[in-house]
């Protein structure tokens, strides 16, 4: 029976190549004669009509192109296969690292295929879990999720955000937890914001109401920080802060575990801060300043000592923790807790007397144990290379929990004791899948200025060297954002099928500090690209792969990433998968939040920026009569983070440049958004389809399991 599917997939995947030796009839998109002018320089937007993902003449065009995506996706005769396995080993409990507030515990656990993980609590870790919000009954296609949750200092209240269809608007709900009765405050109108709870109330952060309509396009200007008291209604929440002369800033407020202290960090971008505090224990205090620059990150641990346990990169790149005076807050008189150190201190938590301290050597997680004067006394020792996540504890509780991940083994979570040192499975995933037949292993290459670049390959124990093996490489590298090594069910598939997976941790992450992730921002951004396609080169030279064996994919920035490199380079890749991308580098930050990315891009507003911005923005670099890759653009029609606008306009481009015969394609997604919240069947959906597209053009046949 094996045999007989093998060869009608033959068959088909014969037909199928002979259909794609012909020049696809991609959707005729009109074309308008709009002319932008950057600093003398004239720069034509024939789509720019596209912007508009709400009007008749857009849905139409997003209709015909996820009708022609669907008509070819279906042709591939190993679809449905991909998505019975997908499916099947997708179907096991997982369950997220418990946190403690109060009494209780509070986990999240999905049973299996749920569109959205449910909230569990539970009093002490004796007592019998029960659902406390499951949000797959809040919409019918599982589209509403939770996307936030923060428990009151005494364990009465909760306050939970709910997001519907993807998008980063959130309404905030307040819950009894003894009784599981919803109260009736509702907040709407917030984004970028948690809660922090001080006496029978919160802060929160939001935006005032956007015009009808605009809802998910319109620029994001003057956050505000509130003050929400219990039983009131949102007209009457009290304004902690605002700055009324710059529009484009985002304000967040915390309050110290002992809600003496409200601290507010402001941000003009992705990183950089300000930094406020204000003394909640004197009726007339004010904010007062700490630092207004925007130049460094602070992140306030808790009130100790009648001081300021602050985590911050002032002075020390890879950050350090130190000690602040409200009362001298001048850099002269911090005292040093743990000076900075090779390694990147990622977080830090404190529990049972002590400091954690959670490092980053090399992309991978290590966490040491201080004393608050910072004497190291100890390591939570790993399982192995991977990323711990999620670590949680209580300053009088010596129970800590994490969880552990790795490229190939799903998140366990273990309890760790501060007393004993002894670290232990709490819960551990039960899966359908065996992967203990496959290796990680950590190389550093040469991009093009000598740099030295870490990557993760990961594959069979047994692969030769062959150069014929199917690779994925996968990369991101912008915004101080860290790739590390984590469990990812669609990789399963790929790696069980004699795929490899490779991650580049490439300059403009923050995998070695700040200056790393500068290293790869504004006039420096092309060290992004070489250096992934320095990668690429690299696991073809050394005999893993070859061009036509060669994948690539990113998400978000990382959809800028591979948009970026296709332009450069569409010769060294078979396969291109530029995800809710950043396209056009041009006008980014006409969007949502898209102004508080100049930080890391740049901005065309500013002369020298537009040109170095116009000579890689993979919109406008797209050449015609290239032959590019075998490409699927994905978005989705309720991103506000990145609208579709982007990945409209660089599909229409793509399709009208694109000299090949290969498909470049798109895919969107309906009540979806950036990716956050989407529920578990888009997600399977979603991944059939790319699986597919991948495994059909790199010449794979899924092994029938």
């Amino acid at each position: 029976m094996q045999s007989l599917y093998r060869y009608f997939a033959l068959l088909v995947v014969l037909f199928l190549t002979a259909h794609c030796g012909q020049k696809i009839q991609y959707p005729e998109t009109q074309k308008g004669d709009h002319i932008d002018e950057y600093h003398g320089v004239k720069v034509s937007d024939p789509y720019r009509w596209l912007e508009d993902d709400r009007s008749e003449e857009t849905a139409a065009w997003v209709k015909s192109q996820n009708t022609l995506t669907e008509s070819y996706l279906m042709q591939i005769p190993f679809r449905k296969e991909i998505e019975d396995r997908l499916t099947k080993i997708w179907n096991y409990p997982k369950i997220g690292a418990p946190f403690k507030e109060g009494a209780y515990y509070f986990f999240y656990k999905n049973s299996g295929v749920q569109n959205q993980s449910v909230l569990y609590y539970q009093k002490g870790l004796e007592g019998a879990p029960e659902v406390l919000l499951d949000p797959n009954k809040l919409s019918d296609d599982g589209t509403t999720a939770l996307s936030s949750f923060s428990v009151s200092k005494d364990a009465k209240y909760a306050v939970y955000g709910v997001s519907n269809a993807g998008s980063d608007w959130t309404d905030f709900h307040v819950i009894e937890l003894a009784t599981k009765k919803k109260l009736n405050d509702h907040l709407e109108w917030i984004k970028f914001s948690g809660a922090s709870w001080q006496g029978d109330g919160f802060y929160y952060s939001r935006y005032d109401a956007p015009a009808e309509g605009a809802e998910l396009t319109t620029k994001n200007e003057f956050h505000k920080v509130y003050y929400h008291k219990l039983g009131t209604t949102q007209d009457q929440d009290q304004l902690i802060y605002q700055d009324t002369e710059h529009a484009l800033r985002n304000f967040y407020a915390g309050v110290t575990d002992d809600e003496r202290y409200l601290i507010v960090h402001g941000s003009e971008g992705t990183s950089g801060s300000s930094f406020y505090y204000k003394d909640l224990g004197s009726e007339d205090a004010s904010f007062q300043a700490i630092d207004e620059a925007f130049e460094y990150e602070y992140s306030v641990i808790d009130h100790y000592d009648g001081q300021l346990l602050v985590r911050t990169n002032n002075g020390a790149p890879r950050y350090k923790l130190v000690l602040i005076d409200p009362a001298l807050p001048d850099t002269k008189d911090w005292v040093s807790v743990i000076p900075e150190a090779k390694e990147v201190l990622r977080g830090v938590t404190l529990s049972g007397g002590k400091v954690i301290a959670q490092y980053m050597k090399d992309a991978t997680s290590k966490a040491w144990i201080y004393e608050l004067d910072g004497t190291k006394v100890g390591e939570i020792e790993l399982p192995s290379i991977g990323t711990m996540s999620g670590l949680s504890g209580k300053m009088e509780d010596p129970n800590v929990f994490y969880q552990f991940n790795t490229f190939t083994t799903p998140g366990t979570v273990y309890k760790y004791n501060m007393l004993t040192g002894e670290s232990a499975v709490f819960t551990e995933p039960k899966t359908a899948f065996d992967l203990s037949n496959f290796e990680t292993k950590q190389i550093f290459y040469k991009s093009k200025d000598g740099t030295d670049i870490p990557m993760f390959i990961v594959h069979k124990k047994d692969i030769h060297l062959d150069g014929k093996n199917p690779t994925l490489l996968y990369g991101y590298g912008g915004f101080d954002i860290s790739i590390t090594p984590r469990f990812s069910l669609q990789n399963t598939i790929f790696l069980e099928n004699g795929g490899i997976y490779a991650v580049a941790n490439i300059r403009g992450g923050g995998e070695y500090g700040e200056e790393w992730h500068k290293a790869g921002t504004k006039l420096q951004k092309q060290n992004v690209f070489d250096d992934f396609i320095a990668g690429a080169e690299y696991l073809i030279e050394q005999g893993y792969t070859n061009s036509q064996k060669l994948a690539i994919s990113g998400r978000s920035n990382g959809g800028l990433l591979v948009g970026a490199c296709m332009t450069q380079r569409p010769d060294l890749y078979k396969v291109a998968f530029p995800a809710v991308g950043v396209m056009d580098m041009l006008r980014f930050h006409n969007f949502t939040i898209g102004w508080a990315w100049t930080g890391d891009y740049g901005s065309s507003e500013n002369e020298e920026e537009f040109k170095y911005l116009l000579g890689y923005s993979p919109l406008h670099n797209l050449k015609k009569g290239t032959a590019y890759p075998a490409t699927m653009v994905t978005t989705a029609d309720h991103d506000d983070r990145v609208v579709p606008a982007h990945s409209f306009k660089y599909l229409a481009t793509l399709q009208e440049m694109h000299g090949g015969e290969l498909p470049v394609l798109g895919r969107i997604e309906v009540d979806a958004g950036h990716g956050a919240g989407k529920p578990v069947s888009k997600r399977i959906a979603e991944n059939t389809d790319l699986l597919s597209f991948m495994f059909f053009h790199l010449g794979m046949t899924p092994q029938v399991k």
